[in-house]
């Protein structure tokens, strides 16, 4: 099949950018969404043109790397699903496809489709962290965790920190992020010793970072590649309530 690609092309941070009009022909519907554009960066090649900048790393849904908002959903329109786990099979002959790049004051755009996301590495250094002594293997096992909490402490773990959330908010807000990596600690017992500063000091980093705060659009939720549930954003603000009253 052949589409029309609408992508957007910047230089740099500091140049102008636009929506550049690209084809992309002959487009296998069991290729990946990745791999159509690697085949239109080697037809720009061959031709003399700039390839499209873009980020990849894994491309098996696990790392988040390809952060691309597909016809306004970041990582296309198909739910819980990364851009490289899209396949073109989700697109009709002649569709017309829309790529951008995350779009936040706190992800500075580098060039193209890449932006720069260190701000969430930088909420994580905060306070995303254990003090506890992990011991052998049967240390580990020694612990008893009811299995709810071990349960929704896996569910926050299942963030991979792409900062889709933060591209689908209207207040480019990382609540979903800083939500799950807060309660992934928060669950379990090896995470009680520094509970009340890693709440405070992750989404005081945050604010610091330049994100904006929750309004309860859910649309990070409805984005999220791991279905990450905004029940976590609650627990967050649980922690930062309890941690706040405590320091009282």
């Amino acid at each position: 099949m052949n589409l029309n690609l609408f992508v957007w092309r910047q230089k740099g941070p500091n140049e102008p950018g636009k929506l550049e009009e690209i084809k992309a022909i002959d487009v296998s519907p069991d290729m990946s969404f990745l791999e159509m554009l690697d085949e239109v960066n080697e037809r720009l090649v061959h031709q003399g043109k700039d390839p499209i900048a873009f980020d990849h790393d894994c491309r098996e849904g696990i790392c988040g790397t390809c952060s691309q908002v597909i016809n306004g959903v970041p990582h296309g329109p198909q739910e819980k699903t990364t851009t490289c786990q899209l396949h073109m099979r989700k697109f009709k002959d002649g569709d017309s496809i829309y790529i951008e790049p995350w779009r936040a004051k706190a992800f500075p755009l580098v060039k193209d489709l890449i932006v720069d996301r260190s701000a969430l590495d930088r909420i994580i250094q905060a306070g995303g962290y254990t003090s506890a002594h992990t011991g052998g293997a049967p240390d580990g096992n020694a612990i008893l965790i009811p299995k709810p909490c071990a349960d929704r402490a896996m569910d926050a773990a299942e963030c991979i920190g792409c900062g889709a959330c933060v591209a689908a908010c209207p207040n480019g807000s990382a609540m979903l992020f800083t939500a799950a990596k807060v309660s992934q600690l928060a669950y379990l017992p090896q995470g009680k010793p520094e509970a009340a500063r890693r709440a405070c000091v992750m989404t005081d980093a945050m604010v610091q970072e330049g994100f904006g705060n929750c309004s309860n659009h859910y649309e990070c939720e409805a984005a999220c590649p791991k279905g990450i549930k905004v029940s976590f954003i609650a627990k967050l603000n649980r922690e930062v309530l309890k941690a706040r009253c405590e320091s009282i």
